[in-house]
């Protein structure tokens, strides 16, 4: 079993930033692809950003492409979200998911998933 655990959102203005972190324990992984999600009210959760289990291969979707940064550490068994240049539309609640493939971009994919962190991004 994987426990997994995010931490770091906020509020934060518009044009700011923000690091989240996604911690998760239990046996190999560091052998498994990790992602994050957002969700808002009314909305299904949308795939945010994914990276390959050795961090090669990253996924963005296009709304954040060139504001927001995954990558992780093996060593701590810890993922990481750099978010800059924030803005309104980013507001949602951050999940932090685990999938048992080496790469892995579609929601089906992930096996394990945090209990979220708010974001919100005032304008």
């Amino acid at each position: 079993q994987v426990q997994v655990v995010e931490s770091g959102g906020g509020l934060v203005q518009a044009g700011g930033s923000l690091r989240l972190s996604c911690g998760a324990s239990g046996r190999a992984v560091s052998t498994y692809a990790m992602g994050w999600f957002r969700q808002t009210p009314g909305k299904e959760r949308e795939l945010v950003a994914a990276v390959s289990w050795n961090g090669s291969t990253t996924r963005y979707t296009d709304s954040v492409k060139g504001r927001f940064t995954i990558s992780r550490d093996n060593t701590k068994n810890t993922m990481y979200l750099q978010m800059n240049s924030l803005k309104p539309e980013d507001t949602a609640v951050y999940y932090c998911a685990v999938s048992r493939l080496m790469v892995a971009t579609m929601r089906s994919s992930y096996d394990y998933w945090g209990q979220g962190t708010q974001v919100t991004v005032s304008s």
